[in-house]
């Protein structure tokens, strides 16, 4: 069963974790280029094409948050990361970052993977 929070949901837990210097873990899987434009900051990316290559990277301790720009993709790779290698901390965030920036929260807009 996918787990999944809304961008209201979500910015509580992501201002508290950067006020305690504990930034939550929030892993966007949009393209670079989508990610460079704008996303939540603090987000680590790793896109959804190199997801496989790079599934060592998502931690298997703890909440980790799967972003991308509506909720599709993100729920793609929770599903994927689930099946194949056991994951069972990941929650999708609905309505992505686009309903992120429309909720007027904080976005960065720069490549900081």
């Amino acid at each position: 069963m996918l787990k999944s929070l809304n961008v209201n949901q979500l910015y509580p837990r992501w201002l508290v974790g950067n006020e305690n210097d504990q930034p939550i873990q929030l892993i966007d899987v949009r393209s670079p280029q989508e990610y460079a434009n704008a996303h939540v900051p603090g987000a680590k990316l790793i896109s959804l094409n190199t997801l496989m290559a790079r599934a060592n990277e998502v931690p298997k301790q703890g909440d980790v948050y799967v972003i991308c720009q509506m909720g599709g993709r993100s729920a793609q790779a929770i599903s994927y990361l689930s099946q194949q290698f056991g994951f069972d901390n990941l929650i999708n965030i609905d309505g992505g970052t686009a309903a992120w920036m429309q909720g007027g929260y904080p976005i960065a807009e720069e490549a900081d993977a």
